[in-house]
């Protein structure tokens, strides 16, 4: 047992010198590398991947932030829980889900001005079939009346839309073009100070994502109770009044 853990040092038959010091001295100089290997600092790359790794969403602390989502974007806040931004390979990228964004965002916020201003104000000219205060119930009154109406209006969705996917198509493959920029301030909005049209960018997309949700709210209640928004919340409060 002693000699497994000591051996005894070694002689050399032709020289007569004992090598147990130069093995000490290998030993040692093997032990000495190794302790210095062992505190060196760790490589810079690998450092960066942890601090990246690190990271969290804004929206979501618990969650680490998106890669493609770095907050240089109007509105980004790091909400992707889905990983939807990276996607990649169907034809879908994030630019495409920026300009479908912001598209669906501005669509509804018509959408629930026309809603709340025909149940308060009454039906356009020429839809004087319209009546009711629901405007699911409302679609099919017109639809009964003039099917002409929403056949044209069918007719400009499909213009309006295939002018929007070429610009899209084109902007994305020639990165000239920011998602949803088809150049229309007719008012000069986005002219002069950079830091307010960066706010008016943000106030836009924030108002239509509330609008995303406001149009479905009305669609699916007119739908459920056949009730207009504004009827619908009168009755609401006036169930629940204290």
């Amino acid at each position: 047992f002693f000699f497994f853990f000591f051996p005894p040092p070694f002689r050399h038959e032709e020289t007569g010198q004992h090598s147990h010091p130069t093995m000490m001295k290998l030993a040692s100089l093997s032990l000495l590398a190794g302790s210095a290997v062992a505190f060196s600092p760790a490589a810079p790359a690998a450092r960066t991947s942890v601090a990246l790794a690190a990271e969290k969403s804004q929206a979501l602390p618990f969650m680490n932030r998106p890669p493609l989502l770095d907050g240089s974007m109007a509105g980004d806040v790091g909400f992707d829980p889905l990983g939807l931004s990276n996607i990649d390979d169907v034809g879908i990228d994030l630019y495409w889900l920026r300009e479908a964004e912001l598209k669906h965002g501005r669509v509804a916020m018509l959408a629930v001005t026309g809603f709340l201003q025909v149940e308060l104000f009454g039906p356009a000219p020429g839809c004087e079939a319209a009546t009711a205060k629901c405007q699911t119930d409302a679609f099919w009154q017109l639809w009964n009346s003039h099917p002409q109406y929403v056949a044209a209006g069918l007719v400009m969705i499909t213009f309006i839309e295939a002018v929007s996917g070429i610009a899209t198509t084109s902007g994305r493959e020639s990165g000239d073009r920011a998602p949803g920029d088809f150049g229309l301030d007719p008012l000069g909005y986005m002219k002069g100070d950079p830091a307010k049209a960066e706010r008016l960018k943000a106030q836009e997309i924030a108002n239509g994502r509330l609008a995303m949700w406001a149009a479905s709210g009305l669609i699916v209640q007119g739908c459920t109770n056949h009730m207009g928004g504004v009827e619908a919340l009168t009755q609401s409060l006036n169930d629940n009044m204290f």
